[in-house]
């Protein structure tokens, strides 16, 4: 049984910064993708970015140059940098897990970008 938890989601002004982790537990085999996804309400859930085993990393257009992603192999955790936050950055942030076989989730974490 794999689980995902997630730390550091908050309420922050616009132009602020914000960093999000997450640590997985479980039976995790490599290689595996991490990464995070966001979902703002009435939208769908979209990626924000990830980083496989090996380190080679994946952002969307919107965060690029804003957001780092960063992850610990041996620990299994996965980390979200990010800044310049706006408001429309507003949204439910979830930690994902990709194995071979299937896909994890965390139950998710709120960052609320306030101007």
């Amino acid at each position: 049984q794999v689980q995902l938890e997630e730390f550091g989601g908050d309420s922050v002004q616009a132009g602020g910064s914000l960093r999000l982790s997450c640590a997985a537990s479980g039976c995790i085999f490599s290689p595996n993708v991490m990464g995070w996804y966001r979902q703002a309400p009435g939208k769908q859930r979209d990626l924000v970015a990830n980083m496989n085993s090996a380190g080679v990393t994946n952002y969307a257009l919107a965060v690029q140059g804003r957001f780092t992603i960063s992850r610990d192999n041996a620990k299994n955790t996965v980390d979200l940098q990010m800044s310049s936050l706006k408001r429309d950055n507003t949204a439910v942030y979830y930690c994902d897990l990709m194995l071979p076989n299937r896909n994890y989730w965390g139950q998710g974490t709120q960052v609320t970008v306030s101007s």
